[in-house]
Formats: C-alpha cells, sequence, structure tokens
C-alpha cells in the first residue's frame, strides 16, 4: 500500500483530501472534531517533512454554490490549535486566486481551500475539475475514509493526473488495514451487530456478512420488521412492510449458512416517540397496539452479550435503540459495555456508523474498543466486498 511514509515530501506541494464534514452549532463553533483529530497525523507528517500541506475537503450539503454555513473557514481556528500553526486560508480551490495562495506557501505551512462542494463539479466527479485541482499540487494524498466510497473528483477522478505521485494518508492506510483484520482472517468465533433504522441500506452487508461471521445481531429499528416477518405483533412500530419477506429470507439464509441469527425476543415499548412517554416492557412479537419499541429489552441484552463475551472479533454498526432518549438507551449502552469487556479479554473491536461512534463517545467508550472507523458508509461497503473508488485511484 502506498503511504507518504514511503515519498519524501520537503519542498512539495501535497494536495492531502481529508474528511473535515464536521458538525457546527448555529454560532459556527465545531461541536465534535473527531474527523480534524483523525487527520493530523497525516497533516503533521507532511509540514514535519517540509512539504506543503495543502488541505481540501467537503462541509455539508450546499445546494447551490457557496453557503456561509458550509464554509471551511469556519474550522480554521480549531484545526491551527491542534496543529500549533498559523494555518492559511483560500476562499475558493481552484483558478488563479488559488494558485496565487499558494505560490506565497512556505515549506511546512498549510492551506486549506473553500469546500470542494460548493463546486457541483466535484460531486459528478468532473474530469476538467479534478484537473484543475491537481493544478494546485506535486503530490496528491487521500486521507478521507469517509469519502472513499465516492467516485467524486477529488477522491477519484484526480487521481488520474498524479501517475506516480499519489499515495494513501495514516488515517486511510488504517482504516483499510483494521477493516482487513477483522474480513481477510478474522479470530472466530466472529460476531456482527447490526442496528439501526431500517433494512433498507444495510441488506447488502448483512448478506455479505452471512457468509463472513458465525453470529449476526440484529438490533434496533430493524429488528421490529423482522418481528413481523416471525408472525410478530408490533403495536406501532417502526417497520418496512415491503421488507418482510425479504427479512423472513434473510432468516431462512442464516440457517442454511449455519449463521446463528440472534433476534432481539423482548422490546422497551413507549405510547410516543418521547422521552417522558408512557413505558411498558414485552415480547418484541407481541407488542401492544397503541406502543412503539424504542429499545431492546433485558432477555435480548442478556442473550446478545452472553454471544459477544465468547467472540474473539467483533464489528459493531447500528445501535440497538434510541439511545439518545435516557429511558431507551440502556440497550445500546450494555451491547456497548459487552464489546468493552470482550475486547479487554482480547477480541478485536470494530465500531463504526455515525450513530455507532455517537454512542461510543456518549458512553465513554472510545478507549476501550480496538478501533472506531471515520466513515460509516465506507465500511459498510467495504465490508460488502465492494472496492471503493477512493482506494482503487490510489492502488491503480
Amino acid at each position: 500500500m502506498n503511504n507518504i511514509s514511503d515519498v519524501s515530501l520537503k519542498g512539495k506541494k501535497v494536495l492531502i483530501r481529508v474528511d473535515f464534514n464536521v458538525p457546527l452549532d448555529k454560532h459556527f463553533n465545531i461541536t465534535d472534531d473527531s474527523r480534524i483529530q483523525a487527520a493530523l497525523p497525516t497533516i503533521k507528517k507532511v509540514i514535519a517533512s517540509g512539504g506543503r500541506a495543502i488541505i481540501m475537503s467537503h462541509l455539508g450539503r450546499p445546494k447551490n454554490g457557496f453557503e456561509e454555513k458550509f464554509s471551511l473557514k469556519h474550522i480554521l481556528m480549531r484545526l491551527s490549535n491542534l496543529l500549533k500553526v498559523k494555518v492559511g486560508f483560500s476562499a475558493e480551490c481552484i483558478g488563479g486566486k488559488t494558485l496565487n495562495d499558494i505560490s506565497k506557501m512556505e515549506d511546512g505551512g498549510v492551506l486549506v481551500l473553500e469546500n470542494l462542494r460548493f463546486y457541483s463539479q466535484e460531486k459528478t466527479g468532473d474530469n476538467e475539475f479534478a484537473k484543475q485541482l491537481a493544478k494546485l499540487g506535486d503530490v496528491y494524498v487521500n486521507d478521507a475514509f469517509g469519502t472513499a466510497h465516492r467516485a467524486h473528483a477529488s477522491t477519484f477522478a484526480i487521481a488520474n493526473y498524479f501517475p506516480k505521485n499519489k499515495y494513501f494518508g495514516l488515517l486511510l492506510s488504517t482504516e483499510i488495514n483494521n477493516l482487513e483484520i477483522a474480513l481477510k482472517n478474522p479470530k472466530r468465533p466472529f460476531t456482527a451487530i447490526i442496528g439501526g433504522a431500517k433494512i433498507t441500506g444495510k441488506i447488502d452487508v448483512i448478506t455479505s456478512l452471512l457468509d463472513k461471521v458465525d453470529n449476526l445481531i440484529i438490533g434496533g429499528g430493524m429488528a421490529y420488521t423482522f418481528a413481523k416477518a416471525m408472525g410478530g405483533c408490533i403495536g406501532d412500530s417502526l417497520v418496512e412492510n415491503d421488507k418482510v419477506a425479504l427479512a423472513k429470507s434473510l432468516i431462512t439464509k442464516a440457517k442454511a449458512k449455519g449463521v446463528q441469527l440472534l433476534l432481539p425476543s423482548d422490546s422497551i415499548n413507549a405510547n410516543e416517540f418521547n422521552n417522558n412517554a408512557i413505558i411498558q416492557h414485552s415480547e418484541i412479537t407481541n407488542i401492544p397496539d397503541g406502543f412503539m419499541g424504542l429499545d431492546i429489552g433485558s432477555d435480548s441484552i442478556t442473550r446478545f452479550s452472553k454471544v459477544i463475551l465468547d467472540s474473539k472479533t467483533i464489528i459493531w454498526n447500528g445501535p440497538m435503540g434510541v439511545f439518545e432518549m435516557d429511558n431507551f438507551l440502556n440497550g445500546t449502552k450494555k451491547i456497548g459495555e459487552a464489546i468493552c469487556k470482550a475486547t479487554k479479554k482480547g477480541a478485536f473491536s470494530l465500531v463504526g456508523g455515525g450513530d455507532s461512534v455517537a454512542a461510543v463517545k456518549k458512553f465513554g467508550f472510545t478507549k476501550k474498543v480496538s478501533y472506531i472507523s471515520t466513515g460509516g458508509g465506507a465500511m459498510l461497503e467495504y465490508l460488502e466486498g465492494k472496492k471503493l473508488p477512493g482506494v482503487i485511484a490510489i492502488q491503480d
């Protein structure tokens, strides 16, 4: 794997694609700088080697050109403080003004370009836009795992203009290496925990994991579609009626492949989607009308935790319930605790996906799991066995 540790960067203009798509509050203050922190080793490596770090990223989903709330100038102060160097800013990301800003850089300097997605050509993977970006640097480094599954101009097309000078950043290398630990030669038993609201979007990864894992645990909102598939009464719980037949077929496939598919047996229910709702506990297949399932119950937690504690490799993507509300966080927290205990016993644990990562941080588990992935969608596609455009572009 070509990474930046393999090349001399002194005096070089190093174009680094990072993922600085961080959450901002209404005053443009960063509320979680994890993605910036994750990119620091690569940026520090470049500037310590005497290279000029030219940072490009997207932020948010701007609709039509410039939008103040999505300007990357809002991350400058935090990045400067973390790097302990003055960080420059270019108000555009291609063209004469940007080239001029870069020409003023000194070796060891850092310059952030304006949001790539202010240009519609970024998402379409436009070659001419990629060519304009490529003019800015001598070396191209992709360190944005969070967008590696997108064939965008800055993650895919641009690599064509650096046939001999394209590299993986340290974060992207680490992400791939950790996914390979889980997928290529996992220690067994191998358990995957898939949660979240819907089966839609996770069908392919569930199907793919059935060929890889010993145990597959299903939780979150999608569990109620499985409960309905088993003939259960699920009250007013979230359900994808058009996926009931699919859920049935996944249950059958798991059995045929010898995979232990663990579905919740009980549910914590509420009469409305509200932390202060009336709460009751029932079997997941016997939820009363007027109630919706918002978390897994104690029996499910016990069963799932036992399997997790006996596992040697664990992948977790998606919460067990509505952990953002105090009355429905127990399932997610207890499953997280079981993963931490298994990790302490020597298991390899990989956590990915925005909600799972948010839960790990909320409950203070960050340093108690083996690895936290910075890319939910990219991680899922990698687990499915798909080739990620941002990875292929560097390997070719």
